[in-house]
């Protein structure tokens, strides 16, 4: 084995020193702010013209399994996200389905990143093949990420100061130019109208809430986190409120400027909406902008899909030659990083609408699971004599899994059909590794940074 693959002798856990700042942005890259114009277009038009209400919607149902990630992040310390909430929670065999499920989302979402970053490129310069700019992305963040968290992280504020930079000028150009011309419709509208339903509202708010996926990463970094648990926690709820105010605010200065439902082409109206206010200079020129935030979501993209397989290789969980170490010299999950490249690659023989078709489908049931591990955690603490607010650890997280299955649900055909195969790989793959499911999941303790996997736990 090759020294840049060997685990760190004497302290198998990961490195950092993230403040409450770095790790906020690292959750606002991974989500990629910039997507509420994108998808503004979309959203509007369903809604009945009134996405800033659409956004609310989603803020406030984002923001209930927000909460349940920041208690969960307090209560079960460490990398993993919702495998290790799950596996320490409820069964180590839960525990690792819903690793499985999330690893469908994380290990291919960078892969849409790069992708959507190889378009950007490719509308500025269209004489270069789009598959040459996905290699140089690629190329790029796992350059970045290889050589640490330190400089991804240093890259990663430079870059997103950038993107929210743009955000707040294109803003201030909507502002300007209804000031100049104001709006064709009362501002109330775009809150609510005649042309709008509950129904449309919550239809709307189903798909604005696919652009705050990704907070959840935040909980990766448990480790590298100045203050671990509680920074993690504070990161999480700051990313959802952060996120949901650009989104909203955002949103509705779009819907003052373009009122209603109408547009001559959804995709197309976040550019329209830049040449109305900016004219086509500022359009092209901000496209570099966006390509900036795009390379920054990517590195937090990739950083997040090879830090969860670290952990579950560490776990014994997948393969620990092959996950579970650490770069003798730069301290990273190296392979892993290594992995989401070739991943990203394949990106050159798909289009965005097959590629994004998929990755929702572990992100949903992991907020599901996330939001019952609250849940289960009161029990827990209730056998013990304490006793968690019922509001708080009963009610808020039922809602917040209802409104995750509910998503879900709402998801295509095509999606739910390979998220249903992914996890039929996953039961059998856990039931070859726990001798017909008769022996539990691989585990580990986090409590004196050394990994001591459980007596009767299972290695590959």
């Amino acid at each position: 084995m090759s020294e840049n693959n060997t685990r760190v002798q004497g302290d198998p856990r990961l490195k950092g020193d993230l403040s409450l700042l770095s790790v906020i942005l690292f959750g606002l890259a991974y989500i990629s702010p910039g997507i509420v114009v994108t998808m503004f277009g979309v959203v509007a038009a369903t809604s009945g013209g009134v996405a800033p209400t659409a956004f609310a919607v989603a803020t406030a149902a984002m923001l209930l399994t927000g909460l349940s990630y920041a208690k969960m992040a307090r209560a079960v310390p460490g990398s993993g996200s919702v495998y290790t909430y799950a596996r320490k929670m409820l069964d180590s065999r839960i525990g690792f389905l819903s690793g499985w499920a999330m690893l469908l989302d994380y290990f291919f979402i960078p892969m849409v990143g790069w992708l959507i970053t190889a378009i950007y490129f490719n509308a500025q310069f269209p004489d270069v093949p789009k598959w040459v700019w996905l290699i140089v992305s690629v190329g790029l963040t796992t350059g970045i990420n290889v050589f640490g968290m330190k400089l991804a992280d240093r890259v990663n504020k430079a870059l997103m100061f950038i993107a929210v930079g743009s955000l707040i000028l294109f803003a201030t150009l909507c502002v300007v130019f209804l000031g100049k011309h104001g709006s064709a419709a009362p501002v109330t509208d775009s809150v609510w109208n005649s042309g709008t339903s509950l129904g449309a509202v919550t239809a709307a708010a189903a798909i604005a809430a696919y652009s705050f996926l990704g907070f959840d990463a935040v909980s990766t970094l448990g480790e590298e986190a100045r203050g671990g648990a509680q920074t993690i926690g504070r990161g999480i709820i700051g990313c959802v409120v952060a996120a949901g105010a650009i989104f909203v605010v955002l949103s509705f200065v779009m819907q003052l400027v373009h009122p209603g439902a109408k547009f001559a082409d959804v995709d197309a109206a976040a550019y329209h909406l830049k040449v109305q206010v900016g004219g086509e200079t500022y359009a092209e020129i901000i496209n570099f902008v966006t390509i900036a935030g795009s390379i920054a979501s990517c590195i937090a993209l990739q950083a997040s899909a090879a830090r969860l397989m670290y952990v579950m290789g560490r776990d014994g969980v997948l393969p620990k030659a092959v996950f579970g170490t650490l770069s003798a010299k730069t301290g990273t999950p190296v392979l892993g990083l290594l992995l989401t490249a070739v991943a990203g690659v394949i990106a050159m023989k798909l289009d965005l609408t097959t590629a994004t078709s998929f990755i929702n489908f572990g992100a949903f049931l992991g907020f599901a699971l996330v939001n019952v591990c609250v849940i289960a955690h009161l029990v827990r603490e209730r056998e013990q004599g304490r006793s968690p607010n019922l509001f708080s650890y009963l009610v808020m997280p039922l809602i917040g899994a209802g409104v995750s299955v509910y998503l879900l649900t709402k998801l295509g055909d095509v999606a739910l059909r390979i998220g249903g195969v992914w996890l039929a790989i996953g039961v059998v793959y856990l039931a070859c590794l726990t001798k017909g499911f008769r022996r539990p999941a691989p585990e580990m303790t986090f409590d004196d940074g050394t990994e001591e996997p459980a007596p009767d736990a299972v290695t590959v």
